[in-house]
């Protein structure tokens, strides 16, 4: 680990879920049915066996339970680990399972730690994100938890957000969906501006105003020309939303003013919550000054927890150890606590 990187603290006392009772308990709304899980892995036919063996079984093969949350086909999600706490994980645009290098080890540090993680999928992953919005990922990670509090008694998750997956849990938050009260803390690794990227690119100022012609016109669910994005269908609605000033994705730009960023981001403040940012994230333009970006992040979130990774890129594959000891330090201190019932 860096010597570098600042000692992490929290005011926040925590104790062992271990010894309580889920107050998700109380809410449960089923008895659950596994019976369509699937388990990975040989000689895995106990928990034990399972644990035994770890959640990685070498470099790009993880051991777990592959199961549906949802009613669509996309709807399904990946846990390592068969225990009460989880940490789900969600990445951002074009991601899907095993979409960064700190997942393996993360797994494995959870497990010892005895957490599950969770990867899924939803309606924006991969090439998705073009034809889908924050609005529906929120609706699906609420599926996702909804599936841990009433088939698998959770006991709280906390939300690992990578690049757009930060929106997605200020977004999430931001809703206060019932499930939303499991949620015990979040962790927002590279939350960047993706406007003040596309900016730098020489296609995007005409692109944006097009988007807003169509959007204007009723047209906003219609797709955008290809050079909008040569990467994945994109409708005129998204690429509004992630490319003009103050769009429904914009929450984390360097241009945005303190009140601004109050009014968008300052709902976490009643979530512990840690920033991780990359100081050499190669999806911030050089201009931005990173230190002061977020240092006013963490401020407007009430005080979040930030945590700079020098020379980090934005997916922190250069700085895996460091990246997975700050996460889990984290997690550990900031997971199931008191178990006090919100809902009476």
């Amino acid at each position: 680990m860096d010597p570098s990187l600042p000692s992490l603290s929290t005011s926040s006392s925590s104790s062992s879920s271990s010894s309580t009772t889920s107050w998700l308990s109380g809410i449960v709304r089923g008895r659950a049915d596994r019976s369509g899980s699937l388990k990975l892995g040989s000689n895995s036919a106990t928990a034990g066996a399972s644990d035994t063996a770890g959640p990685v079984i070498r470099k790009n093969q993880f051991r777990g339970v592959l199961f549906k949350y949802g009613p669509k086909s996309i709807q399904v999600a990946f846990k390592t680990g068969d225990y009460k706490q989880q940490v789900i994980f969600i990445g951002g645009l074009t991601d899907g399972f095993m979409a960064t290098e700190y997942l393996e080890p993360l797994a494995i540090a959870l497990e010892n730690a005895k957490w599950s993680l969770v990867q899924f999928l939803m309606s924006s992953s991969y090439n998705g994100y073009g034809t889908s919005n924050l609005q529906q990922d929120a609706m699906e990670l609420d599926q996702l938890i909804s599936h841990f509090i009433n088939k698998e008694d959770s006991e709280g998750v906390v939300l690992l957000g990578h690049s757009t997956g930060c929106q997605d849990i200020v977004h999430y938050m931001r809703t206060n969906a019932a499930c939303s009260r499991a949620v015990r803390a979040a962790i927002l690794q590279a939350p960047v501006s993706d406007r003040e990227y596309r900016a730098t690119l020489p296609e995007t100022a005409a692109m944006i105003d097009l988007a807003s012609m169509m959007i204007s016109e009723g047209r906003g669910s219609e797709l955008m020309p290809r050079e909008a994005d040569p990467s994945s269908p994109i409708t005129a609605y998204r690429y509004h939303s992630l490319c003009a000033y103050n769009g429904d994705d914009d929450m984390f730009s360097s241009d945005l003013s303190d009140d601004q960023l109050r009014m968008k981001l300052g709902h976490m403040c009643n979530t512990p919550c840690q920033v991780i940012f990359s100081m050499a994230d190669e999806n911030v333009p050089e201009y931005v000054d990173k230190k002061a970006l977020v240092e006013r992040l963490c401020k407007s979130m009430g005080g979040a927890e930030k945590v700079e990774i020098e020379h980090g890129n934005h997916s922190l594959s250069n700085r895996v150890s460091e990246a997975v000891q700050v996460m889990i330090n984290f997690i550990k201190r900031e997971g199931p606590k008191g178990w006090d019932d919100p809902w009476h």
